[in-house]
Parts: C-alpha cells; structure tokens; sequence
C-alpha cells in the first residue's frame, strides 16, 4: 500500500512462482503485468497466462511474508471452513455398524475432514496402530463418515472432528461421548418366554376345544340331509300298492 497526493494506493506484486502450476516441468506460466496499482476500494484485474496445460486448475495465492494464503480455487473466492457439526450416537450395541458423520458447509474448497478420540487423531487404517488395533472402523476424509463395522466395547469415548482445507485455520467440531453397550440379553430372553406363553396358550385353547367337543358339533350341525327314493315292489292285486317312499 503506498499513499501519494493524499489518495492510497494499492499494489500487487506478482510472479510465476506464486502460481501453484509454476513447478511442474515443461509448463510456462505467467503475467503480462508483473505491478499492478489501483486505487483503495476500487476493483483490481489480475491476468494469469500459461502454456502446456491441456485442462488446467489455477490458484491464486497471497503471500505475505512467510504465510501463504489460498485466495481463489476454481474460479471462486476461497472460504475457510467453518466449525462443523457432527451427528454421533450417544449409546450404540456392540456388534452392529455405526455411523458418525461430520460435516460443514462454507469452506472453499471443500474441506478434508479427519476424526480425533479422546484428543487423539484416529489414523486411517487403524490396524497399523497400537493405540487403535482392538477397533474396527474406516474413515472417508471427503465425506467425513467414520464407520465402525462393527462396534467394539473399546469404542467407547469422547469423539470430535476436524475439517480443513488450507485456508484460515483448521475448525473442530464439539466433542461428544459414545458408549459402546453390550446387547440386552435380559429383554431378548423376556420376548422368547413370551413368546413361548402365548404359543401354549394357543395350543392349550385348540386341544381344550376339541376336548369338548366343539369342532365335531360344528360340522354335525353343517351336515346336510340326504333324501333316499325307492321304488316301489311288485305286489298282487289284491294288495295295497304303495306308488313310492321316501327317507329322509
């Protein structure tokens, strides 16, 4: 920032060295302005050329001494990320699938999100450390879910995540305790001996009907008449002659 004539000024300075493609061999990067100077509060244009780029992705980037800040990712004003929120059972039964997630929405570009237990940063693969090897989890820095599959009694601890993508400082989330709880063998048990009762019940009902005869009184009761014709014998004339009968 200079100032001359009472009226600020601000000025830009620039190389291909503050580009993020400027390293990659073979590639030529650069700007027809290497100074540009445009008064406070007015709007400034920054030109970036390159050769060798099929499909480019240009950064831009401020530096101010030893910090470097992210300024524009794909044709957008960067956003540091925001505190996250979280979704995280407080209880869970041992031996299922359980899903954390963890998620923001301001940060530019999307952030990476990673997951600490008990202040502790979970790896990725939790087999390669000793800390972790008892767990069973795997963790999608993108999306920010954390599956465990399935739960272990050494899950159980205070849990929080963390997103950041290179500009500002990285954000936490809260921290929120998960208890790992063993299945409730006690109502499982209560529901099969209910279960049992009312079957006995039912048999018990169907004996106790046909005991007394129920069922065979229905379909006596349903049985339905039949009507028996004979003809009539030969007889002599001076008999009585019955012309047909019938039983019923």
């Amino acid at each position: 920032m200079a100032e001359r004539d009472g009226q600020r000024h601000l000025l830009f300075f620039f190389t291909a060295a503050t580009l993020y493609c400027s390293a990659l061999g073979g590639v030529t990067v650069y700007t027809s302005q290497q100074q540009v100077k445009v008064d406070e509060n007015q709007p400034a244009t920054l030109h970036c050329s390159y050769v060798g780029f099929s499909s480019p992705r240009v950064e831009w980037k401020f530096v101010r001494g030893s910090t470097t800040s992210l300024v524009c990712y794909d044709s957008k004003i960067t956003v540091p990320p925001s505190k996250p929120t979280v979704s995280i059972p407080s209880s869970a039964t041992i031996g299922n699938r359980v899903v954390l997630t963890c998620s923001e929405e301001d940060g530019s570009p999307p952030p990476q999100y990673q997951w600490f237990k008990d202040g502790i940063l979970m790896p990725l693969d939790p087999k390669k450390t000793r800390a972790f090897i008892n767990s069973s989890y795997t963790i999608d820095s993108k999306t920010g879910e954390l599956v465990f599959e399935p739960l272990s009694a050494f899950d159980t601890g205070e849990y929080s995540c963390q997103a950041y993508n290179g500009v500002g400082n990285a954000k936490t989330s809260e921290i929120v305790r998960m208890e790992a709880a063993e299945p409730n063998v006690g109502g499982i048990v209560a529901a099969v001996i209910v279960a049992l009762i009312l079957l006995g019940l039912l048999i018990f009902g169907v004996w106790f009907a046909y005991s007394r005869g129920y069922f065979s009184r229905t379909s006596k009761g349903t049985t339905s008449k039949k009507v028996i014709y004979s003809q009539p014998s030969a007889r002599s004339d001076g008999e009585f002659r019955q012309t047909s009968s019938f039983l019923v």
